[in-house]
C-alpha cells in the first residue's frame, strides 16, 4: 500500500470486520454504510488532490492491472506470437493479434510486468531489450500486411540498461521502431497504462490517437533520475515529477497526448473491470474516427501531429 492510502485502508479493514460480524447475524447494516460513506469521501479526497509525485507511485502500484489482465478481459480469441527472428524472445513485450470486444480483429502490442520476484526476472520488470523492440516491429508489420489496426499498450519504467542490451543495439532497435511506426499505413491507438517511461515507452508509442490513464505518468525520465541528473539527489524525486508535466493533464495541455481516460475512485487497482470497459470507450471511439480515413493518408496525418509537438510562438516585448 501507499502511504497516502492508509487511511483508507484502516477503514478498509473495519468494513471487512464489521461485514464478517453480519455474516454471523448480527444487523450491522447502519454501521457499514456509515463506513462505507467515510471511505468514499477519503477516497476522494485523497485521490482529487494527488500530487505529480503520489500518481507516479500509483502508476506503480504492485495491484494495478496490467496488460495482459486488458488482453484477457478485452480481447477474444488472443493469439500471441513470439520472437524477433534475430536473437530471441523478449517476455517483456506481449505481441498478438485478437478480436477487440469480441467483434474487431486487431493487433495487440503491450509490455508486461511480473507480480512476484521470480516473474519480474522473467519479464525484466517489463523493461523491453532490442528483441523486445524488434518482436513489436515485426509483428506490427505483420498487421499492416494484413489491413489490423494496432492497439498498443505502454507500461514500462525505460528501456532495459544492461551490457547486453547495449550490445544488441537498444538505441537502434528503438529509434529504427520510430522511423517504421511513423510509416506505417494502419490505425495506431496507444494507451499508457501504467509508467511511460522514455524511449522505452516511445518506442511502441508513435500512434494517430494518444491516451494516458488518469494515474498513469509519460515523460522523457523517470522522476529519480531526472533529481539524480538535476540535483545529484535522489530525494528530491517529487520536485522533479512536479517539473517534468508527466501527468495527463499537463501532457493534454501541451498537446503530447489525445486523452486521458477517466479511473475509477481509488484508481484503477480498485476497480480493474470499470477501469477496462472506460479504455475500450475511448479506442473504440478512436477506432472509428481513424477508419474514416484513407489507409494512404494516414502516415502523412501521423506525421504532423508529431510535427506540432513541442512548437510555441514567442511575443515581442
Amino acid at each position: 500500500s501507499l502511504p497516502f492510502e492508509r487511511p483508507v485502508l484502516e477503514m478498509e479493514k473495519k468494513l471487512r470486520e464489521l461485514r464478517a460480524s453480519a455474516g454471523e447475524g448480527m444487523d450491522l447494516s447502519g454501521e457499514i454504510k456509515s463506513v462505507e460513506k467515510k471511505m468514499e469521501k477519503a477516497l476522494k479526497d485523497i485521490f482529487d488532490n494527488l500530487t505529480p509525485w503520489q500518481r507516479v507511485q500509483v502508476a506503480r502500484h504492485p495491484l494495478r492491472p496490467y496488460t495482459l489482465d486488458y488482453v484477457k478481459y478485452l480481447v477474444r480469441d488472443f493469439i500471441e506470437l513470439h520472437g524477433d527472428r534475430h536473437f530471441s524472445d523478449d517476455h517483456s513485450t506481449i505481441c498478438g493479434f485478437g478480436k477487440w470486444g469480441g467483434n474487431e480483429p486487431v493487433c495487440i502490442i503491450g509490455q508486461q510486468k511480473g507480480r512476484d520476484i521470480k516473474e519480474n526476472l522473467m519479464r525484466s520488470f517489463g523493461s523491453a531489450h532490442p528483441e523486445g523492440y524488434r518482436k513489436a516491429i515485426r509483428i506490427m508489420k505483420l498487421a499492416e500486411k494484413f489491413g489490423r489496426p494496432i492497439i498498443t499498450l505502454v507500461d514500462t519504467p525505460g528501456a532495459y540498461p544492461g551490457i547486453g542490451a547495449e550490445e544488441r543495439g537498444q538505441a537502434e532497435a528503438i529509434a529504427y521502431n520510430l522511423r517504421e511506426m511513423a510509416s506505417l499505413t494502419v490505425p495506431i491507438v496507444v494507451i499508457v497504462i501504467g509508467e511511460g517511461g522514455s524511449g522505452g515507452a516511445l518506442g511502441i508509442a508513435v500512434g494517430d490517437r494518444i491516451f494516458v490513464l488518469q494515474n498513469a505518468y509519460y515523460s522523457v525520465i523517470s522522476p529519480e533520475g531526472c533529481a539524480a541528473i538535476l540535483w545529484k539527489d535522489n530525494s528530491r524525486a517529487p520536485d522533479a515529477a512536479k517539473a517534468l508535466k508527466l501527468t495527463g493533464e499537463d501532457l493534454l495541455e501541451l498537446g503530447v497526448i489525445d486523452g486521458v481516460i477517466p479511473e475509477p475512485l481509488g484508481g484503477a487497482h480498485r476497480d480493474f473491470t470499470q477501469t477496462a470497459e472506460n479504455i475500450k470507450l475511448a479506442v473504440d471511439k478512436a477506432l472509428a474516427e481513424l477508419k474514416q480515413i484513407p489507409r494512404k493518408e494516414i502516415p502523412e496525418m501521423r506525421y504532423e501531429k508529431f510535427r506540432k509537438m513541442g512548437s510555441f510562438a514567442t511575443k515581442k516585448a
